[in-house]
């Protein structure tokens, strides 16, 4: 066999398929605080980095805020919102050896994901589990990510754990209840009206209030010794109420500042019940940190989608053309889960 020719075949084969790439791509850029699809280049792909071509992309809260001027991107992320996808391996940097061209994955990235193709280290690429389709894989990367890096590694939730989740049908809630239930824990949601309760419920959740409710008595009805765990994307709004419904030794994972950033704390009451409360973000996480991430979603959670223990929540797909009205849907609260951007 001739091993250099075959080599020399194989690199010529590669270069040719990356050179048919075109220099521009379609992207979706805020223009005065509005989407448009417009063309732009394509990203530049570091030796430690792979391509993806994009199939579909999810929208998450943060693209909503970005897109307002309340939250630039990283030192270094790509301007163009977008912080999870689904898509193929299009080509590789010359360090990376996990992946391969024409690999099926779903990405967390810092930036950049309502686009044709995105770049991202190669480790924050993870195998799409077999039976979900792009749309259902797009869904999956941000807010499972963000709930393992918060339910687990930052509050240690353990078998018997009862939770709470604010903005329960958002994607990370219906993601938390599903966690939650698959790993042997009670849950509550808060949520904006009944029918978003109810499908909580029948997607694991022990209970749950609407939030024009009087929600941190159901709370406290719920588990008169108070919550372990609770995952909060409202902030201030909700802070003193939430360490009162706290339990000893319990953790508030603060992800999200919706209700406000100013709020008062009761410093004996935190000492007295040995609480801990938790400010966490995922986006400017460091590379390494969202590689350990990925590996623990890769080894620990997607296996449950493919045995049907976990599924995919998507409230609406639409094209990449229509990114404006996907952004509506969510700024007026109407989804119970993700909506999705397709390119396929």
């Amino acid at each position: 066999m001739n091993t250099g020719a075959n080599l020399a075949k194989k690199r010529k084969f590669i270069e040719e398929r990356y050179n048919l790439l075109d220099t521009n791509m379609k992207a979706i850029e805020v223009i005065d605080n509005r989407l448009e699809v417009r063309e732009t280049s394509l990203p530049e792909v570091k030796d430690d980095e792979v391509l993806i071509k994009v199939k579909a992309a999810g929208l998450n809260r943060a693209d909503i805020a970005q897109k307002n001027g309340l939250y630039p991107p990283p030192p270094g992320a790509s301007e163009i919102l977008g912080l999870e996808c689904s898509g193929i391996i299009e080509s590789v940097g010359k360090n990376v050896t996990s992946k391969k061209m024409g690999d099926e994955v779903i990405a967390l990235l810092a930036g950049g994901g309502y686009a044709e193709y995105v770049a991202c280290p190669e480790h924050h690429a993870i195998k799409k589990p077999m039976k979900l389709d792009w749309i259902e894989g797009a869904s999956i990367p941000e807010v499972y990510a963000t709930c393992w890096l918060n339910l687990f590694m930052e509050a240690g939730m353990k078998e018997g754990d009862k939770v709470v989740f604010h903005a329960g049908a958002s994607g990370i809630g219906t993601a938390g209840v599903q966690l939650a239930k698959a790993f042997g824990c009670d849950s509550f949601v808060s949520a904006g009206s009944k029918e978003k309760i109810d499908f909580c419920l029948n997607l694991g959740a022990s209970a749950g209030e609407i939030r024009s409710n009087d929600i941190f008595a159901s709370i406290k009805n719920w588990s008169p010794e108070g919550a372990d765990v609770i995952l909060d994307p409202i902030g201030a709004e909700y802070f003193e109420k939430n360490l009162q419904v706290l339990g000893l030794e319990g953790r508030l994972v603060i992800i999200g500042l919706m209700g406000g950033a100013q709020s008062n704390l009761n410093l004996g009451h935190l000492m007295i019940k040995r609480q801990k409360i938790i400010g966490s973000t995922i986006r400017a996480r460091s590379v390494i940190k969202k590689n350990d991430i990925m590996k623990e979603l890769s080894d620990n959670v997607l296996p449950l989608f493919d045995e049907g223990l976990l599924r995919p929540i998507v409230h609406e797909a639409l094209p990449f053309s229509q990114c404006e009205k996907a952004h509506s849907i969510m700024e007026a609260n109407k989804n119970i889960g993700k909506i999705i951007l397709s390119l396929d």
